[in-house]
């Protein structure tokens, strides 16, 4: 008997696509998407490079990056006009930072609609961090070319109503190096090293801190304490990881 043929292509792309309703998908985003449109959103990259280098989502995520950036940095700035810069911009880094934007595709069940190749299939890509979230922003990039950039806004403030009504306190006091060991074991790498110096000074010290990782990573970071020296070398590496995932 013929061994029946693995579809590849576009092919592989709409039966895998079709297998799945994204009726409840567009139910919990509050959005109607064109199919074609959806659809590459929820392509990954693994999916589209097994099936003849098919377009993935990576241009949708660049466009909704920018989307959710600046709605909720808008956001933060009219609700809370007290705050200094240096505030709403750490506020804004505990709403939009992966682990965030990750829990927010656990909590609309996203994992189980993403397209991934069979690589990650197998080593549970559905539920990784990286993936989530990327896959976010490409349904918040989807909505922006397909409604425009109000709807876009408005479903981002629907969508993260809750964590920018938080961010005081979670942005404020975001713990950057547990969020980086997290970040870290999610790739499989070591544990960081510190290595922090102090000048000035006693009553007046700025404390220095280089971050590395196995020979793979270094950042730095300033603060007035050895902890807040240590947090921003910290927040550092989980952007720095954040482009390379």
């Amino acid at each position: 008997m013929a061994r029946k043929r693995r579809l590849t292509g576009e092919a592989a792309l709409n039966a895998a696509y079709s297998k799945t309703d994204h009726a409840p998908l567009l139910e919990a985003w509050g959005v109607d998407l064109p199919d074609d449109l959806l659809r590459l959103a929820l392509t990954h990259r693994s999916f589209a490079n097994e099936n003849d280098n098919l377009p993935d989502n990576e241009r949708l995520e660049f466009l909704g990056d920018a989307v959710l950036g600046l709605s909720v940095a808008e956001q933060l700035y009219r609700q809370f006009p007290d705050r200094s810069e240096s505030d709403i911009s750490k506020m804004r880094a505990g709403v939009v930072n992966s682990h965030a934007l990750a829990s927010v595709a656990r909590e609309l069940d996203m994992g189980r609609y993403i397209l991934l190749g069979r690589g990650e299939m197998r080593t549970g890509g559905e539920d990784k961090t990286s993936i989530l979230e990327d896959t976010v922003e490409a349904i918040l990039g989807a909505i922006y070319l397909h409604h425009g950039f109000e709807v876009a806004r408005a479903t981002v403030l629907r969508i993260f109503a809750s964590r920018i009504t938080e961010a005081p306190t979670t942005g404020l006091t975001m713990d950057w190096k547990t969020v980086l060991l997290e970040a870290l074991s999610e790739q499989s790498l070591p544990t960081p090293e510190y290595e922090t110096s102090a000048t000035g000074p006693a009553h007046d010290q700025e404390f220095h801190s280089v971050l590395t990782v196995e020979g793979r990573l270094t950042t730095k970071g300033t603060g007035h304490t050895k902890k807040e020296a240590e947090h921003a070398a910290a927040r550092a590496a989980v952007g720095e990881l954040r482009k390379r995932a």
